[in-house]
This record gives C-alpha cells, structure tokens and sequence, in this order.
C-alpha cells in the first residue's frame, strides 16, 4: 500500500478546507459546551429548583449526558448518508441541527413558568444538540484529511480539533463575560440566555463559510468507482456503510472506542466538573473557575496542532499514549492543587490537564480516519468515536459529581480517570501505526484483511 503518496492540493484551497472545517467544529462545540457550563452554573435552579442544591446539579447534569445518548444515533445517520452522498451535505445539515436546537434552549420557558414541562423541553433539544453532533465530527475531520497532505495529515487534521478548546474558550468567555457585568440575580432570570441565541448568529456565518468549500476529492473518487462497478457488474451490490464496516473494521471501531475513554473522561472532568468541584469543595468563585478554564482552552487550542505535527513526525500511537499516561498521573496534583483555591495553582492544574488532553485529541482525527475504507470511512470514524462517548464523557460529570456527594473526596474521582487512561494504553498497545497509510488508496477490497496485515502493508509501502 502507498505510503502517503497522495499529492497535496494547492494550498490556498487547502486553508480554505480548514477555516470551514474549523469555524463549523467552533460553533458546533460553543453550542454543545455552553449547555455543559450552563447545566453546572444554572440549569439546576432554573429547571430543577424543587431539588437539593447538589441534587439539583446531579439532574442537570443528566439531561447533560441525554446528549451524548444521541450521538451513536447521530453517528450512524450521519455516517450512513455522508459515506453515500457525500461529507459536505451533511455538515451543513448538522450545523443547522445544532444551531436551532441552541438557539430554541435560549426562548425556552423555565420551571417557575410552565412547571415540569421546562425540564422535558430542554432535554428534547438538549437530544436535538447530541444527535447533530454526533455526525458533526466525522465530517469534518474527513474533509479535511481527505483534502489535505498525506505527509502532513496529522497536522492538518487537528486543526478541526481545535474546535473543540475554541468552542469552549468561546463559550466559556461569554458566560465569563456575562457574570462579570451582570450581578448573579440578572444573570439567573434572563442573562442566561443570551449566549444561546447568540448561536444563531454564529451558525448564519458558519453556513457561509461550511458552503464555499468542494466536497472530498478521495471521496469523488470512491464513489466514481463504485459507481463504474455497478455498471460493469465487476463487484457485488455494494453493502451499507455500516455492514461494511462491522465487517472488516470491527477491531478497528473497538480500538477507537477504547482510545477514547481516557481522552473524553479526562476532558469532560477538567473542563465541566471542575466547575462544581472547584466552586462547592475548593470555594472558589464562579468566575474564577470559568477564567480559569478560559485561559488553559487558550492553550490547549495553541497545542493541538503541534501535537498533531508530532504524530507526523513520530506516528500517531507514541502521541497517544504520551497523553493517556500522563493524564493518569495528572489526575492526583490536579485536585491538589485546586484544593488549594489559589487561582494560579487551579490554573496550572487545568492548564496541565488539557496540554495532555491534547497529546490525545489532536492525532485522533487523523488516526481515526487512516483506519478506515473511504466508502466506510464516515461510518467507521463516527461509529467508533460517539458510541465511545456514552460510556466515556456522557456520565463523567454525573459520576464525578456522584463520587463527590457520597464521599467528599477527591480520590475516587481521581482513581475514576486513572481507570479511563489504563483502558485507553490498552487499546493503544493494540492498534497498529497508520500514519503512512493513503486514504485514496484504501478500498474496501483491500480494507478485507486483517488489520496487522493492512498495517504491514502500509508499513513496507
């Protein structure tokens, strides 16, 4: 098999591939995070205000992981229709999916207006939000590893990852913003809302841009062929998306999802839960914690590429396991240094905590897509990275926000992410290196064998 032979396209088209891959990831995860930190900060008093302050947090924060509940879903719809017609109509698809449940959260009634009907509300577009997600991620790491250089892959791959900490920055800057001019009784009754309908705008600039760009050379191609073989009878009745890759990729979909766990437990405690331990055990403010947070999404947007270029460099399992075992050790200074509730220590720890994150993240869209057929490859990449976020990010504040209340304590929440981390060296020390591999030339007729013998293939090329 080639070994990253694929010529790269020019690169003005190229940056144009990121910018909309990026700017469409960025609006996705604001509208995604933004629930994540209004669920730690509000929701429970505004839709949950008959429950213990805690308890209070524990049910918003379920209706937090009903979003990731709907991602598998998400995944396959999505996968299914963009592994047959295409990357780019599905992502405008799913940032107008996401958009419009956000913005529908942001005129929504609360309990004190229509009583148990607020709560259903939200968790209907909270599933709305987790449903288009779920296709959203798939797509545009393809479009842009499919567009780019096969020797830079994994750098130019993780720039649709850095949508994630520029979500988060941005969301977390405007709620920071919010509760720094806005005295905490204007915030809880109205202010609340703003950053949500302010996605409407943000997904108005995302159309723009997301429609501007062509669809997947790699993936014309694949589906040229497969169209010539219909024709000329030389291959059977090509198999759905899914099959396909339950098929041949079944070790590749469980390594994913076992790559996964410590990458998604990890970012979901630093980023989300942090919010409620920091503020309840620590007694830091609310905005102390959300600067805090706001600063480390900073750098951890400025790290992922890096990192990515690193996998090009060194491949993409050494990266990987680089991250997973440091946020293992990571997770007991961490809490100490929150502990504290000195701002620079909760900092570092949060700081720290998403620069290792990020040694997984960024060669994720990379690694992900190299396993994968073109025909099968949204399938595959979306299969394996959201049925992972059920068991991983879904309940990881619900956990470690249970783990606190029943213990008081730090260290079972500690030993929780520790777990995640050896699960994910696990898989890790499973997979086989794809960084030399050519997306143009993996077919599902070669996709057939074993995955060793594929990633022999690659590496003798």
């Amino acid at each position: 098999m080639a070994s990253g032979t694929t010529a790269p396209p020019p690169p003005g088209n190229l940056k144009r591939i990121v910018a909309a891959s990026l700017i469409g990831t960025t609006i996705e995860w604001y509208d995604f995070f933004l629930y994540g930190s209004a669920a730690a900060l509000v929701f429970n008093k505004l839709f949950f205000p008959d429950s213990d302050p805690l308890v209070g947090t524990l049910l918003s924060f379920l209706t937090y992981a009903v979003g990731f509940a709907a991602r598998p879903l998400g995944a396959l719809v999505f996968g299914h229709y963009g592994d047959r017609l295409g990357r780019k109509k599905l992502l405008v698809l799913s940032l107008l999916l996401m958009g419009g449940a956000t913005f529908a959260i942001g005129l929504l009634p609360t309990h004190a207006t229509i009583g148990s009907a607020a709560p259903v509300l939200l968790t209907v577009l909270r599933l709305v939000q987790g449903f288009a997600l779920g296709g959203e991620w798939g797509g545009a790491v393809l479009l842009v590893s499919e567009h780019g250089d096969a020797r830079r892959r994994g750098f130019w791959a993780s720039w649709p990852q850095t949508g994630a900490p520029a979500g988060q920055l941005l969301a977390t800057g405007v709620l920071s913003l919010l509760t720094a001019v806005m005295s905490d009784s204007a915030f809880g009754i109205w202010g609340w809302r703003i950053p949500f309908l302010l996605s409407g705008v943000l997904v108005i600039v995302g159309l723009w841009v997301r429609l501007s760009v062509d669809e997947s050379p790699v993936f014309k191609e694949a589906l040229a062929r497969a169209e010539a073989r219909k024709v000329t009878h030389v291959a059977d009745t090509e198999k759905l998306p899914l099959v396909s890759v339950l098929r041949h990729h079944w070790r590749d979909v469980l390594v994913a999802m076992g790559a996964r766990m410590a990458e998604n437990i990890s970012y979901y405690v630093i980023t989300a839960f942090i919010l409620v331990y920091a503020t309840t055990s620590a007694g830091v403010s609310k905005q102390t914690a959300l600067n805090a947070v706001l600063i480390a999404s900073a750098v951890h947007f400025a790290v992922i590429p890096a990192w990515g270029a690193l996998s090009d460099r060194i491949g993409r399992r050494p990266v990987y396991l680089l991250g997973a075992v440091g946020v293992g050790l990571w997770m007991f200074p961490f809490f100490a240094l929150i502990d504290t509730g000195d701002f620079g220590n909760l900092l570092l720890a949060v700081t720290v905590g998403l620069v290792l994150h990020g040694a997984m993240y960024a060669p994720q869209a990379a690694f992900f897509s190299e396993m994968f057929a073109t025909r099968m490859r949204y399938s595959g990449a979306s299969i394996g990275a959201q049925f992972a976020s059920v068991a991983a990010g879904a309940p990881a504040p619900l956990i470690a926000t249970a783990l606190l209340a029943d213990y008081d304590s730090s260290t079972p929440i500690a030993l929780y992410v520790i777990a995640a981390a050896v699960l994910t060296v696990i898989a890790i020390g499973a997979a086989q290196e794809t960084r030399h591999r050519d997306l143009a030339d993996i077919e599902p007729s070669v996709d057939a064998k074993p995955a060793a013998a594929r990633a022999a293939d690659a590496h003798t090329a």
